[in-house]
């Protein structure tokens, strides 16, 4: 009975409790862009009704062009995209090298230095209003979108540099010296070799970096009164609006983030193993 025991095959686990987890998560994520896409496409007479109907019987844009056509909402889009940009590729310089290094190089101190800057994320940033303000004031960066993508690079390059120090820990080393043994030099074999290898997880922190530059509103707030990104200007401009304009600001805000992504997919299904035509 034993031996029988040993040599029955183990019963693995059901597939349909991931997949009612997966679909569980998806809806979780899906259901309130949904939301607020059809509330910011119902004109506004549909929207203060009840009951609301769940799919959108009238489709109506006034409410979005009212909103997009609204002062200053068009140059803060073109922030937000300029910020996001000059956010990622800061921190891609920054944080690829610094991921790489802790990646191939053992030292004293290795882990608690990444410990350490991980802890820098749980660092309040609003206790640093007033010193911020006051350093871009000398610096003469006040109310310039350095200044607002220099603090999300800050913010961005902790999670940066630990995303790119686990990818290229999975990229072999021996690749890299099979390179130098033909003739690369170290700059060579890391451009020809390990990036195009790291590119998955490269995208995967580009995601996060964009995404969070997009929706951060604290450093806007603080750092800039005329050139504001669109977080900020939503903040300012929607708070005594009426809901209809509040959705519209929220979707505005939303379409961005998945659009980057949308393109940016294709590196995050190659890391995965899938290949996408």
């Amino acid at each position: 009975m034993a031996a029988a025991s040993l040599s029955k095959p183990r019963t693995q686990p059901t597939r349909w409790r991931l997949y009612v987890a997966a679909i569980a998560l998806s809806l979780f994520i899906i259901i309130p862009l949904y939301l607020i896409a059809v509330a910011a496409f119902t004109p506004r007479a549909v929207l203060n009704g009840f009951p609301k109907p769940l799919l959108p019987l009238v489709v109506s844009t006034d409410t979005m062009q009212a909103f997009l056509a609204s002062r200053g909402v068009g140059q803060s889009v073109i922030n937000s995209v300029i910020v996001g940009a000059m956010t990622l590729v800061l921190s891609l310089l920054l944080g690829a090298p610094a991921g790489y290094a802790l990646a191939r190089y053992a030292f004293r101190g290795r882990d608690s230095f990444q410990m350490l800057i991980l802890m820098t994320r749980a660092f309040p940033i609003a206790i640093l209003a007033v010193p911020l303000t006051v350093t871009f004031i000398n610096w003469n960066l006040y109310d310039t979108l350095w200044a607002v993508a220099l603090v999300h690079t800050a913010l961005a390059l902790p999670t940066t540099v630990l995303i790119t120090a686990s990818v290229f820990v999975a990229v072999p080393i021996d690749l890299e010296e099979a390179a130098l043994t033909l003739g690369c030099t170290p700059l060579g074999a890391f451009m020809r070799v390990a990036m195009p290898l790291a590119l998955p997880g490269l995208a995967a922190a580009s995601i996060f970096t964009f995404v969070l530059s997009w929706n951060e509103v604290f450093a806007s707030v603080i750092l800039t009164v005329q050139n504001r990104t669109l977080p900020a200007q939503v903040l300012t401009q929607l708070d005594n609006s009426p809901l209809p304009y509040k959705f519209a600001g929220g979707f505005a805000l939303i379409v961005p983030a998945l659009v980057f992504i949308f393109f940016i997919r294709r590196y995050l299904f190659n890391m995965w193993g899938r290949v996408v035509r």
